[in-house]
């Protein structure tokens, strides 16, 4: 059975090109490493503690990880909010760093839905419709 975490700090301070990522202490890094373990056992509904199946966790695994806590990190260090990238008075322009940086972005599925265990937890709707 793989214990946690699943990826180290420095892993992530390794993958990553944001200055504001590799700047970030071990503590928090490791904070955001938690976090992003956390949405991964959700996503998928599997904890990877069969250690018949999960001797070591597999390396498309490992690397959501990295990605999510990524964002974490990006996140909480450019808190800025940022909505908007450019806005313009008269001959004046300016650039703001579009710092919304979103999970859904991360397109995580082709790395995680060969893992997903069991049905949904009952949130998917299904909804019949018929003319009138």
């Amino acid at each position: 059975m793989a214990t946690r975490p699943w990826v180290t700090p420095e892993e992530v301070r390794d993958y990553t090109e944001y200055a504001e990522v590799k700047n970030r202490t071990d503590e928090r890094l490791a904070k955001d490493i938690q976090r992003a373990e956390l949405y991964v056992i959700a996503y998928t509904r599997n904890k990877f503690d069969n250690a018949e199946l999960f001797p070591v966790i597999p390396e498309s695994v490992r690397l959501a990880v990295i990605l999510i806590a990524e964002m974490y990190a990006f996140n909480a260090a450019t808190g800025k909010g940022g909505s908007y990238k450019s806005e313009t008075f008269d001959d004046y322009s300016y650039t703001l760093r579009d710092t919304d940086a979103k999970i859904d972005n991360l397109f995580l599925g082709p790395l995680l839905d060969e893992y997903v265990i069991g049905e949904s937890a009952g949130t998917d709707v299904v909804m019949r419709m018929r003319k009138l």
